[in-house]
């Protein structure tokens, strides 16, 4: 192939192609008519010699030709815009634009209070959207519709980068009034009524089986190897609901030991060590590598982990 026939533009195009496997949002992404687009992946069925996306009852389904240079075009796309991006650093007291953060309510209760002071200080003028895990799915992030995940996460892709924020314990929440609470042994505890509140990762949840151990977590793992199992009465997905299920019911909630200090002050609940050793959570803050080597991504996520980082009494990152 004679590298003169190559229009950047063109890969530009075939990129955005293969992130949204629609021409009219292709377009849209790139701020482009519905016809130039389609002129766009007509140019690049000729200078590939590949349909590349072809119409099928799920869509526009990329050919195999297609996923071989979809890496390649995203990794050669990624080194362009590192190299001409301006050597000026990123100005937050300036800055006017929002960030796309997926956040679990866990991480948004304990994390981003401070976090946003230092916004406020820092960069009046920035915006957060925070969306909820149900909102986001790992290809959202993959294409940088997301700037950063922040949450718990059983498993991710490889070409995400991550980092983690901290490592967090787990109490016990219950009613001041709760009758355990004079002998809180393992005994008592599993012959109580829970509250299981959980969301692990990203996307749109499903129903929980009570009876599939290893989906049920940290918790009921840990309960599992000591051949025990507690009775689960509700199954939730917000940490506070779960909190406040416990302050207004005979139930007890095990959950992480920063969202159960939010309620150290309410005279209604008591906090308790679990009868039990269970394994330390792993926050994490994950993002795609197309947003790597943004200046304004970088930015922001490095006053993320110096914020969990202080907080967690560690010293923030060089």
């Amino acid at each position: 192939m004679n590298l003169n026939r190559i229009d950047l533009n063109l890969l530009v195009y075939l990129d955005a192609l293969l992130r949204e496997r629609n021409v009219t949002q292709a377009a849209n992404q790139l701020n482009l008519s519905q016809p130039a687009m389609s002129n766009g992946l007509r140019r690049l069925r000729e200078l590939f010699d590949d349909p590349l996306l072809v119409r099928t009852s799920d869509g526009m389904t990329p050919t195999e030709r297609a996923l071989e240079l979809e890496p390649v075009v995203r990794e050669v796309l990624t080194e362009i815009e590192r190299a001409v991006q301006p050597r000026t650093e990123f100005e937050p007291e300036e800055a006017h634009r929002v960030f796309r953060i997926m956040a679990s309510d866990y991480a948004e209760a304990t994390l981003f209070p401070a976090v946003l002071a230092k916004l406020r200080a820092q960069a009046p003028g920035i915006t957060l959207d925070i969306m909820t895990p149900s909102d986001v799915s790992f290809l959202d992030v993959e294409r940088g519709k997301v700037d950063m995940v922040i949450n718990r996460f059983d498993s991710m892709p490889q070409s995400f980068h991550q980092i983690l924020l901290w490592k967090d314990s787990f109490s016990c929440v219950l009613n001041a009034q709760h009758p355990m609470l004079e002998d809180f042994t393992l005994d008592n505890y599993l012959g109580a009524d829970h509250v299981w509140v959980s969301k692990t990762g990203m996307g749109v949840g499903v129903g929980v089986n009570p009876d599939d151990v290893q989906r049920l977590g940290w918790v009921d793992v840990a309960l599992d190897k000591l051949g025990k199992k507690r009775q689960i009465r509700v199954f939730t997905r917000h940490y506070q609901a779960a909190m406040t299920l416990a302050e207004e019911n005979d139930l007890i909630v095990t959950l992480p030991s920063r969202a159960a200090r939010l309620k150290r002050d309410n005279p209604r609940v008591v906090l308790r060590d679990p009868p039990l050793e269970i394994p330390p959570l792993e926050l994490k803050m994950a993002w795609s590598p197309l947003l790597q080597h943004n200046p304004a991504n970088r930015w922001i996520r490095k006053l993320i982990t110096d914020t969990a980082r202080e907080l967690d009494g560690q010293k923030p990152t060089p």
